[in-house]
């Protein structure tokens, strides 16, 4: 009897669960319906993340934490938009011995560095604006949260710029590294697209500040990265400029010789030489090959820019001694006449005759605007650095010579002096082309007779020149089966025959 009544327990169940089946799968199906994103026919979101709040807070003294975290406003994608799309170039911290661990948890960003947080530190953690939601709405401000693990938060303020010297540019997005010595404790920024940099709420001391060109964009000094270092010391504020560059170890190699006219060669090296210094023409020697004991005299050893200004000044020059002989004499108890406009224009446009600088506007070119920006100024303050030499000679080269050239203390921008050596091989002229065999070539060859013909008969009197006959009717083809039709014969009275 109990098992009977269990069964019959069981099957009046039954049809109990049957009902509860398919409301619960309709409730799974209207959620699986259910879309996150906006409802149909509203706005669109276009409201960007934000930064809702940094632990350990700005500005709060307090023992190591574990971690630091960024809270954000809403939900952020996890790759980035920058040129790393790691979540890692997001954030900054510093002053830090190793790598950082940074990672993304919706919408919280987590950083612990490998060693830990140490006590008696001042950090500075920097939030980038390179995060995006997840509809691409992109962030427009980033933030910077400062904290200690033991000292007061300091005011000094470090600020700068950094400029790629070969490149003749701002250093965008540089990194640059506040070495806190003798700690050596490497205080860490990004610069901005000008250049630009600046580290607030740093401990006061002596710095060595680094700018380098991260083209990685690791967020390490790399061994063939451009950079420079500055040695500061810095009580309240203090402002640095870095002419970054890549360093060598050895000396500077001559990569060609190329010969620009018949007294001027254009000499290129493997890397920039220091502008600073000048060539001198004791130390440059180039002489042919067959005969080395009589080298070419060198007038002078010019950078581009040099040459250019040299030009500039020579043309305006001329145009000035060109247009004062042409310029009508005044007459006597009469003011001298003005200048041309052209000699005055000329005059206006010459660069002045001191050490020449930065390379002058050419004539046609376009007025390049002033640029106002720091980075600018410290480029027009130090012209950039130049792999190219021109070179001039007193006597003109010899065609179809082969010369060897010897320039001795070339210095680069780091490194030893070095001596290079290089060679030129100056081609023949050109023979001119010779005429092609065959009735072209006989014809050309008539053509000077036929001429002297044609200009003979223009010279005899109209009464003697030969009117030219008709030209013959044409002649039949020759064919074996035509037959010519008969003449007809007339008599001189007129009737034929």
């Amino acid at each position: 009897m109990d098992g009977e009544a269990r069964r019959a327990g069981r099957e009046a169940r039954r049809p109990r669960l049957r009902l509860i089946a398919p409301r619960a799968a309709l409730a799974l199906l209207l959620a699986a319906c259910a879309s996150i994103g906006d409802p149909p026919g509203g706005p669109p979101d276009t409201t960007p993340p934000t930064v809702a709040r940094v632990a350990p807070d700005s500005g709060s003294v307090a023992p190591p934490p574990r971690e630091a975290d960024v809270y954000l406003s809403e939900v952020v994608a996890e790759r980035v938009a920058a040129p790393r799309p790691d979540i890692s170039s997001a954030v900054l911290l510093s002053p830090v011995k190793g790598a950082v661990d940074v990672g993304w948890h919706r919408n919280r960003i987590s950083v612990r560095p490998h060693e830990g947080f140490k006590a008696g530190r001042v950090y500075r953690l920097e939030l980038f604006p390179v995060l995006t939601d997840l509809r691409q709405n992109r962030m427009k401000r980033g933030t910077l949260s400062v904290f200690s693990t033991g000292p007061d938060i300091p005011s000094a303020a470090l600020s700068g710029t950094v400029v790629d010297w070969p490149g003749a540019k701002a250093g965008s997005s540089a990194l640059v590294e506040a070495v806190l010595l003798p700690d050596s404790l490497p205080y860490r920024t990004l610069a901005d697209s000008s250049g630009a940099f600046a580290l607030r709420q740093v401990p006061a001391g002596e710095y060595l500040v680094y700018g380098v060109i991260d083209q990685d964009n690791n967020r390490v000094r790399g061994p063939r990265e451009a950079f420079d270092t500055v040695r500061v010391h810095l009580t309240d504020s203090a402002s640095v400029e870095v002419y970054a560059f890549t360093h060598d170890t050895t000396g500077p190699r001559l990569r060609t010789v190329e010969l620009v006219d018949s007294v001027s060669l254009r000499l290129t090296f493997d890397r920039p030489l220091d502008p600073t210094q000048a060539l001198d023409t004791a130390a440059v020697r180039f002489a042919a090959a067959a005969d080395s004991t009589a080298p070419l005299g060198v007038l002078h050893v010019w950078t581009q820019s040099q040459s250019d200004s040299a030009r500039a000044v020579a043309q305006a020059l001329r145009a000035a001694a060109d247009s004062a002989r042409g310029r009508p004499a005044a007459a006597p108890g009469q003011a001298p006449a003005p200048a041309a406009p052209r000699a005055e224009a000329a005059r206006r446009q010459a660069p002045p005759s001191g050490p020449p600088g930065a390379a002058p506007q050419r004539p046609g070119q376009p007025v390049r605007p002033a640029d106002s920006t720091r980075a600018m100024k410290m480029l027009a303050r130090r012209p950039p650095p130049t792999p190219v030499r021109l070179l001039a000679l007193t006597a003109p080269v010899a065609k179809g010579t082969r010369y060897i050239l010897k320039v001795t203390g070339v210095q680069g921008l780091s490194g030893p002096a070095a001596d290079v050596r290089g060679q030129l091989s100056v081609p023949l002229p050109r023979q001119p082309a010779r005429p092609a065999r065959g009735r072209a070539g006989a014809d050309s060859l008539r053509a000077p007779t036929d001429s002297a013909r044609a200009a003979a008969a223009q010279t005899l009197p109209a009464d003697t020149v030969r009117r030219a006959a008709p030209p013959p009717s044409p002649t039949p083809p020759r064919d074996s089966t035509h037959v010519p039709p008969p003449v007809a014969l007339h008599e001189p009275g007129g009737a034929p025959r």
